[in-house]
């Protein structure tokens, strides 16, 4: 009897615990701007006609199946207020006003994500060429691509597509 106890407290330490609170596969750790600290969240599952029911168009074609707005036409490119920038399709916080500079694109382009957990990253090859891919690691909104010609202090250019983000200015 007694073995069978140390062999069932081993296995309940080894796991974890039966009362810890445990992430699951379909929850995320990310930073959450409004509280600057990091929280357990969880992945957003849709159907395509539940995302389409939620979305415009141009935001599914662009977040849902890897599209891209025409340049110089994303209500965010001249945007200069302060304030967050989140997805469009779930709500996760992405980028900062504070990191938002002008390329001279034609889409919102960031130094860096408001936390590099805030972002997931895929290659695309796609048109013949090269590039990485960025996405909200909630929900996988498609939100455009980061390049290595941005401005310091990153180097990197997150050229992101102003129908992928949602503005929540601050005051």
């Amino acid at each position: 009897m007694i073995k069978i106890t140390l062999i069932l407290i081993f296995i309940m330490v080894f796991n974890g615990g039966l009362c810890m609170s445990q992430p699951t596969q379909n929850t995320i750790e990310v930073y959450d701007a409004s509280t600057n600290s990091y929280v357990q969240t969880k992945k957003v599952e849709k159907t395509a006609e539940e995302w389409k029911k939620i979305l415009t168009p141009l935001q599914y074609d662009v977040t849902r199946q890897q599209g891209t707005e025409a340049p110089f036409t994303g209500e965010y490119v001249n945007n200069h207020r302060k304030g967050i920038y989140k997805c469009a399709a779930c709500g996760l916080d992405l980028f900062s006003s504070e990191d938002k500079f002008e390329s001279g694109t034609g889409w919102p382009s960031f130094t860096r994500p408001i936390n590099q957990m805030n972002i997931a990253y895929l290659k695309d090859n796609s048109l013949f060429m090269s590039r990485i891919e960025v996405h909200c690691p909630r929900c996988g909104a498609h939100l455009g691509h980061v390049f290595d010609d941005g401005p310091p202090p990153t180097g990197k250019r997150y050229c992101i597509n102003s129908v992928a983000l949602k503005f929540v200015e601050q005051k």
